[in-house]
C-alpha cells in the first residue's frame, strides 16, 4: 500500500484495511478524523515513529506544548498546526513504500 491508497483509504472507507500495522492504523485513523481511536494506539508505540504520531496527534487536538514534548522524543523537531499534512505525509512515506 502506498500513502497515496492509504490516504484514499481513509477517506472512504468504514475501516482500515485488514493487515495494517499499528503505527499505520494509527495514520489511517488520524486521516479518516478518528483522533481519540488513534491517540489510544499511539500512546502505546513505544518507538520514535509512535512518538511522532503521538506528537501529532497532540498538535491536531492544539496542544502544542505536549505535542512539542513528543516531537522531542521523536527527534523530530516541533512544526506549526499548518504542516499538520505535511507531517503526516512525512511520516506514511517513512513508514509505506
Amino acid at each position: 500500500m502506498t500513502p497515496a491508497q492509504l490516504q484514499r483509504s481513509a477517506l472512504t472507507d468504514p475501516q482500515p484495511p485488514p493487515g495494517l500495522s499499528p503505527e499505520t492504523t494509527t495514520l489511517w485513523l488520524i486521516k479518516a478524523g478518528r483522533w481519540d481511536e488513534a491517540h489510544q494506539i499511539a500512546q502505546d508505540l513505544p518507538s520514535r515513529t509512535g512518538s511522532w504520531l503521538h506528537a501529532l496527534l497532540h498538535l491536531i487536538e492544539g496542544d502544542t506544548s505536549n505535542a512539542h514534548y513528543w516531537f522531542a522524543r521523536a527527534q523530530q523537531p516541533p512544526i506549526p498546526p499548518s504542516a499538520i499534512d505535511a507531517a503526516w505525509d512525512s511520516i506514511a512515506a517513512s513508514l509505506l513504500p
